[in-house]
């Protein structure tokens, strides 16, 4: 790599990384490329040589977070996995590690979503398959702990998953983590919770 082509590579991390935080700190809108270029320290033209619009940033932007959240998302799972028995509520403490984080805004795909003025956006079809890789990770996840109907499983956990992260941000509350664990544990262990409440029946109820 020549130096020119090295310094080119070296603004657009620091496009790149400023971007990465001020989008996911303030929203998209809220974030001008004024203020990116004054954050990063780049030139204007250094800017629009590597992302000839607001729109090209965006998108890598999306693309980044999604590497970025699903790499540590599944690996903290699959860490936690391998050192406890635990069934798919697992998920709800890897959620909770996320919810404390200092710098936690909610989901940035939920976010962009709301932010977008089209449905048929670059931006929206991104947030789309991120939460279609996330829907078929659960569904392996589910089949591996040998959980009955993965594909339905993961597409009920995706919507306690998805409830508690809008809930988590609009109400601050990290704790909120332990309710969608115990949804979720219900999920997996839909037998024995019915079972459980045939048994707190009344004699003259059950059938």
């Amino acid at each position: 790599m020549t130096i020119s082509a090295q310094k080119q590579q070296n603004a657009r991390d620091r496009i790149l990384d400023t971007a990465m935080r001020l989008f996911y700190q303030d929203g998209i809108r809220a974030t001008g490329i004024d203020k990116i270029i004054g954050e990063s320290g780049v030139a204007k033209m250094s800017f629009y040589r590597n992302f000839p619009s607001k729109a090209d940033l965006v998108t890598a932007f999306l693309l980044r977070r999604h590497d970025f959240w699903m790499s540590w998302f599944t690996a903290t799972v699959e860490e936690r996995l391998a050192s406890s028995n635990v069934g798919i509520e697992v998920i709800a403490d890897v959620l909770r590690i996320w919810f404390k984080q200092d710098d936690f805004r909610g989901c940035a795909f939920i976010n962009t979503v709301a932010e977008s003025g089209s449905s048929e956006s670059d931006q929206c079809r991104i947030a789309r398959d991120h939460k279609a890789e996330l829907e078929k990770y659960v569904e392996r996840l589910a089949a591996r702990l040998g959980l009955k109907r993965p594909k339905e499983i993961a597409s009920s956990a995706m919507i306690i998953i998805e409830g508690t992260i809008v809930r988590v941000q609009m109400t601050e509350d990290p704790d909120l983590a332990v309710t969608c664990k115990q949804l979720l544990k219900k999920l997996g262990n839909p037998i024995r919770e019915t079972r459980a409440s045939e048994n707190s029946l009344p004699n003259g109820s059950r059938r």
